[in-house]
C-alpha cells in the first residue's frame, strides 16, 4: 500500500538531524519512506502505513496547539511509539505535559521509562531495577515532585544506605549531616536540577523534602509521603524488610536499585536481591526491569554496560566448561594431583 503525505509548514523538524527520526519510523514500523518537494510517500502494509500516517497527522496537531519539543525529546517518544503499538505521538506529548513540573517537563524515553511511570502512578510501591543511566532515581523524584506541587502528598523522603562504592572513606570531618551528604549528594542533584534551588533549600528547611541515610528510617511511620530508597542492592535484609514496612496511609514507596553494582562485603544477603524473590507475588506491588537500551546518559554508556555484560556471561561459560572438563562423567578423574602412572611407582618403591 502507498499513501501520499502533503507536507505541511515546519514539518521538517519531525525529520530529525539527517533524516534519523524517519529512519526510525522506516526500522520500527516496517514501511519505506520517500521525501518528495511537495510530499511524504509512505509505503508498507496498510497497518504499518496508518500508524506512520497518524505520527505525521499528530506532529501537525501538536504543532498547531503550539506544543514545542525540546532536545531529543521527540527522537525518544518515537522510539516508545515503535516499541508500542498502543501508544500515539499526541498522547505522548499531552503525558508529558500532564509531568510538567518546575523547570523540567519530563517525558519517557524508552519503553520501560513509560512502564515505570505509569507503575508508579498506578501502584503504591514499585521496584525500578537496572543498570547505572536508565532514569530510576531521576523519573522517581521527579514523580515525587509532581505528587508534592499537585498537594497529593504532604512531604518527600529520599533514603539512601550510606556504603561506599569498593572503598573506605575514612573518618569525614564536620556535623553529622556534613559526613552523610556525600552518600546522597546524587538525590540533591536531582532536586537541584528539577526545582529552583532556592525552593529547594527553602523545602530542606522546613522538612518539606527529607533526605537522610535509611538507618534514620527506624521506628517511623510516613503518612502522606512520597518515599523513594535509593541504591538499594546496598541495604542489607533487614535494612530493606524495616523500609518496606514503613509505608503509611495516602503514601507511595519506590525503590530503586542495579543489582550488577552491590558494595555490601557479602553481596548474597543484598536486601534487594531478597525482596525481589520474597515479594514477587504480592498483589499492589509493581517490579520494572530496565536494560541497556533504556539507558540515557551518553551512547558510550550503553556500549559500555553491553561490555560488561558480555563479559560477565563469557566468564560464567568458561566457568561451566572448566566444571565439565572436570566432571567425572567425561572420564576425567581428579586424583590428588598425582600423574598418570604415579601409583605404580610409589607401589614399586
Amino acid at each position: 500500500m502507498k499513501k501520499s503525505i502533503e507536507i505541511s509548514p515546519n514539518i521538517e523538524a519531525l525529520f530529525g538531524t539527517r533524516d534519523e527520526n524517519l529512519h526510525l519510523l522506516e526500522d520500527g514500523l516496517n514501511i519505506n519512506i520517500d521525501l518528495r518537494s511537495d510530499a511524504v510517500e509512505l509505503e508498507g502494509t496498510p497497518r504499518d502505513v496508518a500508524r506512520a500516517e497518524q505520527v505525521f497527522s499528530d506532529y501537525d496537531q501538536l504543532q498547531r496547539g503550539g506544543h514545542t519539543f525540546n532536545n531529543g525529546d521527540l527522537n525518544s517518544m518515537l522510539r516508545v511509539l515503535v516499541a508500542d503499538p498502543k501508544t500515539t505521538l499526541r498522547g505522548l506529548a499531552e503525558a508529558g505535559r500532564q509531568r510538567s513540573l518546575g523547570r523540567r517537563t519530563v517525558q519517557p524515553k524508552s519503553l520501560n521509562q513509560r512502564r515505570y511511570l505509569d507503575a508508579i502512578e498506578t501502584h503504591d510501591m514499585v521496584f525500578g531495577i537496572g543498570p547505572a543511566g536508565t532514569g530510576k532515581t531521576y523519573l522517581a523524584v521527579a514523580m515525587a515532585i509532581s505528587a508534592l506541587l499537585s498537594k497529593r502528598v504532604n512531604r518527600i523522603i529520599l533514603a539512601r544506605p550510606a556504603v561506599e562504592a569498593g572503598e573506605r572513606l575514612g573518618f569525614l570531618p564536620g556535623t553529622l549531616q556534613e559526613k552523610i551528604d556525600p552518600y546522597l549528594r546524587p538525590l540533591y542533584d536531582a532536586l537541584y536540577d528539577m526545582l529552583d534551588p532556592e525552593k529547594v533549600d527553602r523545602y530542606l528547611e522546613k522538612n518539606v523534602i527529607e533526605i537522610a541515610p535509611i538507618a534514620f528510617m527506624r521506628g517511623r511511620t510516613l503518612n502522606d509521603s512520597f518515599v523513594i530508597l535509593d541504591e538499594a542492592q546496598n541495604t542489607t535484609s533487614e535494612q530493606m524488610k524495616m523500609f518496606v514496612t514503613r509505608l503509611g496511609f495516602n503514601s507511595k514507596a519506590v525503590i530503586t536499585g542495579d543489582v550488577t553494582q552491590i558494595d555490601l562485603p557479602n553481596a548474597r544477603r543484598s536486601g534487594l536481591l531478597e525482596a525481589v524473590d520474597i515479594l514477587k507475588n504480592v498483589q499492589g506491588l509493581s517490579f520494572v526491569y530496565f536494560d541497556e537500551s533504556d539507558v540515557v546518559r551518553h551512547h558510550l554508556v550503553q556500549r559500555i554496560i553491553r561490555a560488561y555484560d558480555e563479559h560477565k556471561t563469557k566468564l560464567a561459560e568458561d566457568q561451566m566448561d572448566l566444571l565439565d572438563a572436570k566432571s567425572p562423567a567425561n572420564g576425567n578423574v581428579v586424583t590428588s594431583g598425582l600423574r598418570p602412572g604415579d601409583e605404580l611407582n610409589r607401589e614399586a618403591e
